[in-house]
């Protein structure tokens, strides 16, 4: 399993009438939890997508416990259970100020040469980083 934290703080522009975070902005937060994964591996999106490796994302699942508010900061929870292939899921945790679990999603997202535009392998460089947390 391997497991990364990082912090958001939600902003005026993320949030309704009532001072909730969008329901829609979830997905950004998991965006920025997993580029930030990525980065704390020495690896990028952006690097990745220069060998000619896509990840776009096949499926988005939401739990909503309890708002985020905005100007809270919030702590983002990017979990992986499983050691990736094709797919590889992700699992959020997402935290409140009072670390109160506040939601819970998932992304299923696939390794796609950018060429043949035909799911692949993960990277090898992506799999010497990861496959440690999966003995």
């Amino acid at each position: 399993m391997f497991a990364f934290e990082t912090s958001l703080r939600v902003r005026y522009a993320d949030t309704d009438q009532m001072g909730y975070m969008y329901y829609g902005n979830y997905a950004a937060f998991f965006e920025v939890a997993r580029t930030e994964m990525l980065r704390s591996l020495g690896l990028s999106y952006k690097a990745m997508e220069e060998t000619g490796i896509m990840m776009p994302v096949l499926e988005l699942k939401c739990k909503y416990i309890k708002p985020a508010l905005y100007d809270e900061l919030i702590k983002i929870k990017v979990i992986i259970n499983q050691k990736p292939s094709v797919r590889i899921i992700f699992n959020y945790e997402l935290y409140n100020g009072l670390n109160d679990l506040i939601h819970l999603g998932e992304t299923t997202l696939v390794f796609v040469n950018i060429e043949k535009n035909k799911p692949c392998l993960p990277p090898k460089n992506f799999m010497e980083k990861i496959e440690t947390y999966f003995p």
